[in-house]
């Protein structure tokens, strides 16, 4: 057996086996290595896994997964519905647009689709099925508009693949994740509201509109977090590695001081929290240098990109075929887990084809959105759905829904280029040909 199918055997194996992505990463890479190459070479496994985390822009990652986790216990959330309510009023709908919008501005915060998916379920969902909403419903809606967290900046999906694709600026994969993150969340109000006039949920006559002015006062400090975080990598205030301890610093003020919901014995708890979170992803990371060394080494994903390319000539189709791969892995695994293991194999189609590897950023985090809330792993969904107290399948009919409008919104980035890349280029930021 050729080493290149070891390599991916052994690793497809162990997964299905339960093993740990991370766990797995390092088995396939060391058995790649043996099968290939010298046993000498497992020498370099320290090497490898100390050069893929000593990256200076990983140090974000783990401060923007505290940040996402100091804003989801501060209470942002519910300040942000009852100010979406007040901005929306009574209407058919009504609540399903406030669901959407807070997910939209919590993605601003965190970067994080299930930590979204917690902290606006928690407060949506009571109120959703007051107002006669079936749990099913708005727990799938609100697993698949927290997946925008991963387009809307600051996104640690968007971070990782900065660091994994040579030369491309972060700052304008922020920027160009922005429009198509928006694109995204309302593609998802379309068929929310057609559903919720269609079977009459939520009564105009029976909702109460909270004040504005209030409302808005209270929102204030939440809403200032993405203009702070994004104004300040505008105008060249701070990196994007900065701009995760601006959002660390500002999220511990806005929770002690502002809303009080905070105190030391929290903090510390979050931090907590946080370090094992972190711990998890760089381990991942860790452990994927090997079998990126070891695949990049044997010519295997050199191997893999030539066997795609020899299925078609056509640019086009092999991009859908690239989209429907990463929907299928999205379904499977985690988005760290996705670039680390995918992005090495298409990255020669990339080059091959001369896609703008900003817009091909953003089409590959899309895609891991719609996976993020697809069976049968869904992580937001199964968020959701514990919070709902509802079983996962119960939830199929209306997800399907969901997954076909947030598809018309990537085909249409797919096809309008514009959509991803015009902010950034209007910014100044390398983006490279449309």
């Amino acid at each position: 057996m050729s080493p290149d199918l070891l390599l991916i055997g052994s690793f497809l194996l162990a997964l299905l086996l339960g093993v740990p992505v991370a766990i797995a990463l390092g088995l396939g890479g060391i058995v790649g290595i043996l099968a290939g190459l010298s046993p000498d070479m497992l020498a370099t496994l320290g090497t490898n896994t100390y050069n893929s985390v000593a990256k200076y822009p990983l140090i974000a990652i783990p401060l923007f997964i505290l940040t996402g986790l100091i804003f989801e216990r501060a209470g942002v959330a519910a300040s942000l519905v009852r100010f979406a309510q007040s901005v929306i009023g009574p209407r058919h709908g009504g609540l399903a647009v406030v669901a959407v919008l807070v997910c939209l501005i919590m993605g601003g915060m965190s970067g994080s689709g299930p930590a979204d998916a917690a902290a606006v379920a928690m407060v949506m969902l009571p109120s959703m099925r007051k107002a006669g909403y079936p749990q099913a419903f708005s727990a799938s809606l609100i697993a698949a508009s927290s997946s925008t967290a991963i387009l809307i900046p600051p996104s640690i999906a968007l971070i990782l693949y900065s660091i994994v694709v040579p030369g491309v600026d972060l700052r304008a994969l922020f920027a160009a994740g922005l429009f198509p993150g928006i694109l995204a969340g309302l593609s998802l109000l379309v068929p929310a509201l057609l559903l919720a006039r269609k079977y009459g949920w939520e009564d105009p006559e029976k909702s109460e509109r909270p004040p504005f002015w209030p409302s808005l006062k209270a929102a204030l400090p939440a809403l200032f977090a993405p203009v702070i975080i994004l104004g300040g990598l505008r105008s060249g205030l701070f990196t994007p590695t900065e701009a995760a301890v601006v959002a660390v610093t500002y999220g511990v003020i806005v929770g002690c001081l502002v809303y009080r919901n905070l105190g030391i014995r929290q903090l510390f708890d979050l931090m907590t929290e946080a370090a094992v979170t972190s711990g998890v992803v760089m381990l991942i990371i860790a452990l994927a240098g090997i079998f990126a060394w070891a695949g990049t080494t044997l010519g295997t994903f050199q191997h893999l990109a030539n066997g795609l390319l020899a299925l078609s000539e056509s640019g086009w189709v092999l991009l859908g075929l690239v989209m429907l791969l990463v929907l299928i892995a999205g379904m499977l695994l985690d988005a760290v887990s996705i670039y680390l293991i995918l992005i090495p194999i298409v990255l020669p189609l990339m080059n091959h084809f001369g896609w703008n590897p900003v817009w091909f950023g953003i089409l590959l985090a899309m895609n891991i959105a719609i996976g993020q809330f697809t069976p049968p792993v869904a992580v937001n969904l199964m968020v959701t759905t514990r919070i709902a107290n509802i079983r996962l399948e119960h939830t199929i009919g209306w997800t399907l829904i969901f997954i076909a409008a947030m598809a018309c919104s990537l085909l249409l980035v797919m096809l309008v280029p514009g959509i991803a890349l015009w902010l950034p280029d209007k910014l100044g930021y390398v983006v490279g040909p449309w």
